[in-house]
């Protein structure tokens, strides 16, 4: 009776450890959660990782500055002598988001570094690989150069491709809000600085070029002259297309309210036939994993049986 009563204990309070392990982790599992949740609703929170993130972008430009302080002996060197192509190069940083002046020099000290280190590289490898011939080297020493060369450009390339992939996506969001803004009864300029304000959690890059408009109009740039540059630091067809309406617009007097309205109905029919365009090319996209993959196991499934049938029968037939 005694050793029941004591197992009938230690299983109590098994049971009560148990029990309490349980709702702790449950508590902190939720208490956890709320502050997740509420690090995402607090605007304090919010407004302070805005800040925070304004700070860093300003620490990384104070230290691109002083990089192109210590870079600046080797500008004349390292920099391009023909203007088309500084200029090219410079219109390709400019849509990447790299807009400060010694962005050019930066980005052609790295050219030529990565040209001269790359082989360097390649050099001191062959000092701990004795089984490479004098031709198996010039060929690597080859490719290191080239890829040093062509590197820089590609990763500029795919900034530009990931900046205007986002400057696309927020385009609609941020035509919506302006045809809102306007017809509201707000002008073109607190329309644009409404629109970058409302923009700046969401769509990051769209908010400053916003922005940018509003500071360069305040500063007493033309207005037209300022969507100009807006759509040359974009690079992209659909905000050309805005711009180049916005400007017909000021310049002959209509609305521009109604100018907005049928801009964002045709880029709503724009965008529509840009789907039913990639819709139908799925059929075409889809007819090479369907023989390449498809195709050979069902085969295989279908006529494997017969094929086996067919090969014991000659078997038996060859006895």
């Amino acid at each position: 009776m005694e050793e029941f009563a004591t197992s009938v204990l230690e299983s109590s309070a098994g049971g009560v450890v148990f029990a309490a392990m349980v709702g702790l982790a449950v508590f902190v599992f939720g208490y956890s959660l709320s502050l997740i949740l509420d690090g995402f609703s607090d605007p304090l929170k919010k407004r302070v990782t805005r800040l925070a993130a304004q700070h860093a972008d300003s620490a990384a430009k104070r230290r691109a500055e002083r990089v192109a302080k210590v870079l600046k002996p080797l500008a004349a060197y390292v920099l391009p002598k023909k203007e088309w192509e500084k200029s090219q190069t410079q219109r390709k940083l400019v849509n990447a988001g790299y807009r400060t002046s010694q962005a050019l020099t930066i980005f052609y000290t790295c050219r030529v570094g990565l040209l001269l280190l790359l082989p360097l590289g390649v050099v001191l490898v062959s000092r701990l690989v004795p089984d490479w011939t004098r031709q198996d080297i010039l060929i690597y020493l080859a490719v290191a150069g080239f890829v040093g060369l062509i590197l820089p450009g590609y990763v500029l390339d795919r900034l530009v491709e990931k900046r205007q992939k986002a400057l696309r996506a927020a385009f609609p969001d941020a035509l919506d809000l302006l045809v809102v803004c306007v017809e509201s009864g707000l002008g073109l300029a607190q329309a644009i600085q409404r629109v970058a304000r409302e923009l700046e959690v969401s769509h990051k890059e769209l908010a400053e070029e916003l922005t940018l408009v509003s500071v360069e109009t305040r500063a007493g740039v033309e207005r037209a002259d300022a969507l100009k540059n807006f759509a040359d630091r974009t690079g992209l067809e659909d905000i050309r297309g805005l711009v180049a309406l916005l400007v017909q617009t000021m310049r002959f007097g209509t609305s521009v309210a109604d100018a907005l309205r049928v801009y964002s109905e045709e880029f709503r029919d724009k965008r529509m036939q840009a789907a039913e365009e990639l819709a139908a090319k799925i059929g075409t996209k889809m007819i090479f994993p369907l023989v390449l993959c498809l195709f050979p196991s069902f085969f295989l499934v279908a006529i494997g049986p017969a094929v086996l049938r067919m090969m014991d029968g000659f078997g038996m037939m060859a006895r």
